[in-house]
């Protein structure tokens, strides 16, 4: 088959000539496939992007315009966009991936963590029983309950000065013991 002009390859294709899209893809498919691959760093995706950029040209020939650009020009560009598309949504592929296993790996301790949280929960837990009930109190409506300085004040009856004192002691008495014994 001769060369054709890229107007009368566009106008075959249009047609519905397959030998007309054959003999695009030959001219012009290394290039495209070549473009693609510096892209993306991957054959395997330049690939799917030139059969893209081909299969586009099938279902809808009447996109390129011989007037304005050669057909190599014209598929490299759509080319482009494809490959671009392509690795922003590969990019936003592995950010989600990371970000979710990030989330798992946060949300889900293992068996250790598990275990060492048990362990520390149990040791302050001990450590609690130790402080005055005045101290405990305050600590645990705070902390436990979540309560504000002010609501734990009202819920005790005393000033709120007086359970940020308290609490502050408490943690202070606290921390000493925890210490010791490697709870934190």
């Amino acid at each position: 088959m001769p060369d054709r002009s890229d107007a009368d390859l566009a106008a075959a294709v249009a047609d519905g000539d397959h030998g007309a899209l054959e003999a695009a893809y030959a001219g012009h498919g290394a290039a495209v496939f070549g473009f693609a691959r510096r892209i993306l760093r991957s054959a395997h995706l330049a690939e799917e992007v030139a059969q893209e950029v081909f299969v586009r040209f099938w279902r809808d020939p009447g996109r390129y315009d011989p007037q304005r650009a050669p057909l190599r020009a014209f598929l490299l560009r759509d080319a482009h966009g494809r490959a671009v598309d392509l690795l922003r949504a590969e990019t936003a592929r592995r950010a989600r991936e990371a970000r979710d296993q990030s989330l798992a790996s946060e949300e889900t301790p293992g068996p250790e963590q598990e275990v060492w949280q048990a362990v520390r929960s149990a040791k302050v837990k001990a450590a609690l029983e130790g402080l005055p009930a005045a101290e405990r109190d305050a600590i645990v409506l705070a902390y436990y309950a979540g309560l504000s300085y002010q609501e734990v004040a009202r819920r005790l009856g005393e000033p709120e000065g007086t359970v940020k004192s308290r609490i502050r002691r408490g943690l202070e008495r606290l921390r000493a013991p925890l210490l010791q014994e490697g709870a934190t």
